[in-house]
């Protein structure tokens, strides 16, 4: 037998084994991907979530592990307006995974968790939306604290201990809240709330570990492979200055922008296609909590260094920050 046979044999018998993308044999996709519920409500409230991302059938499968007949059953009873807010600003709703959110440099996301995704539908058409990442990585003077997916080994993997799924409270004033905490103590969390025209954002680490905490840095990932126009693998269409990180279309006539408070770092990834605007907690010695703001949002229009300019003249670095913890 030569090379090229051999090799497609074994890519066959691979295929057959685990299914495409590293699904098991039945469709359903491993470890974190796959969310179970056996609430009724719950598990339509995310049939529905999914139907609004555009989810195949398939894709709904895979992350509920429903078979064909269950799922369409449920299917039936699923109406968007009961099951997802009502919301004349920015929609915004939990990332339901699954549906790898890069196009590129996959291997370095594998098993990305949607514990700490959400996406953020674009005011201009029912399609494009944004998946943020918040946060995706947190490194301190420990190493690599916190990673949303599979890549580089953090201090919990290099103990082989696996930390716990956790999803997204939907709060009754229409915010969404996420909360971890790490075996040795570490939590921390993110509130958003959607308003009129952007997506309010904050970030916190409580340190209850046994060890003061330094260099906490934050890596917040903006995806852009859901947002039609804007799925080229390039920088060329971005902009980071002034602690704003923004990506344009082709016609730079509509246009994301990301900012964090306390910005560490604005950058790209090209071959994701992805935005960044790193921030950095301040040092958190034990038993203190240290706090981010966030903004996300839209634009239409050309002159974006004079919505920049509006955005930073409403003072949201500046404003209260709600303890929600």
């Amino acid at each position: 037998m030569d090379r090229n046979r051999l090799l497609l044999c074994l890519l066959l018998v691979l295929v057959s084994r685990e299914g495409l993308f590293g699904q098991n044999s039945n469709g359903s996709l491993p470890g974190s991907q796959l969310r179970r519920t056996e609430d009724s409500a719950e598990l339509r409230y995310w049939l529905a979530n999914m139907h609004r991302h555009q989810y195949s059938k398939m894709e709904m499968q895979q992350v509920t592990g429903l078979s064909n007949e269950e799922l369409s059953i449920e299917l039936v009873s699923v109406d968007q307006k009961v099951y997802l807010p009502a919301s004349a600003g920015l929609l915004v709703l939990p990332y339901p995974g699954g549906r790898h959110p890069r196009i590129g440099f996959l291997e370095g996301a594998i098993d990305p968790q949607r514990d700490t995704k959400l996406s953020a539908f674009c005011p201009w058409d029912d399609i494009g939306y944004a998946v943020l990442d918040v946060p995706e990585a947190i490194w301190s003077n420990l190493g690599l604290t916190y990673l949303a997916h599979t890549h580089i080994d953090t201090v919990w993997t290099k103990k082989s201990i696996q930390l716990e799924q956790t999803e997204w409270q939907r709060r009754s004033d229409g915010s969404y809240l996420m909360q971890r905490r790490l075996p040795n103590g570490i939590g921390f969390g993110t509130w958003a709330m959607p308003r009129q025209d952007h997506l309010e954002l904050s970030m916190w680490l409580t340190n209850d570990s046994s060890e003061a905490l330094r260099d906490l840095r934050v890596q917040n990932c903006v995806m852009l492979k859901g947002l039609p126009g804007f799925e080229e693998q390039t920088n060329d269409n971005k902009q980071f200055e002034n602690g704003y990180a923004t990506a344009c279309s082709a016609d730079k006539s509509h246009w994301v922008i990301s900012a964090w408070d306390r910005v560490h770092r604005v950058w790209g990834n090209a071959p994701c296609p992805c935005l960044h605007c790193d921030p950095k907690f301040e040092d958190c010695p034990v038993g203190e909590t240290r706090w981010l703001r966030g903004w996300f949002s839209y634009f239409e229009g050309q002159d974006i260094q004079g919505e920049l300019r509006r955005i930073e003249a409403t003072g949201w670095k500046m404003r209260s920050i709600p303890d929600v913890r």
